[in-house]
């Protein structure tokens, strides 16, 4: 029988969140973060395109994770990335995580940027 070791894909995994934070390959990084090619980057949120839209010709997937829920893009953010070329998904943060781990272990482009999820508050 012949084994073949298995290559991890390039990229960042991520591992976990919790209120205001994420930890990605290992790491805890405070605040919103962008994930991509290897990397992990503080983000401004919706309000700072650019870093999202410099991706354009360098992943297939952008996933963008919105906090705890679905929340729509401010002034047309979507419409810009779509027009630039990205595939854009909104969902909350934590499934766009799944999604970003399940897509970089098929090999894809991908890159996502998230929200920390908020504290839930106890009764």
């Amino acid at each position: 029988m012949r084994l073949t070791e298995i290559q991890p894909p390039a990229g960042l995994p991520i591992d976990g969140y919790g209120p205001g934070f994420f930890r990605i390959a290992g790491s805890v990084h405070e605040g919103a973060v962008i994930v991509a090619e290897g990397r992990a980057l503080p983000w401004a949120g919706p309000e700072d395109p650019e870093p999202l839209l410099a991706l354009a010709t360098r992943v297939d997937v952008l996933l963008i994770g919105t906090g705890n829920s679905l929340v729509p893009l401010p002034g047309g953010l979507q419409s810009r990335l779509e027009a630039a070329g990205l595939g854009v998904e909104i969902m909350s943060s934590p499934s766009a995580a799944r999604g970003y781990n399940i897509l970089l272990a098929e090999g894809r482009r991908v890159a996502v940027a998230l929200i920390p999820v908020a504290a839930v508050p106890t009764p």
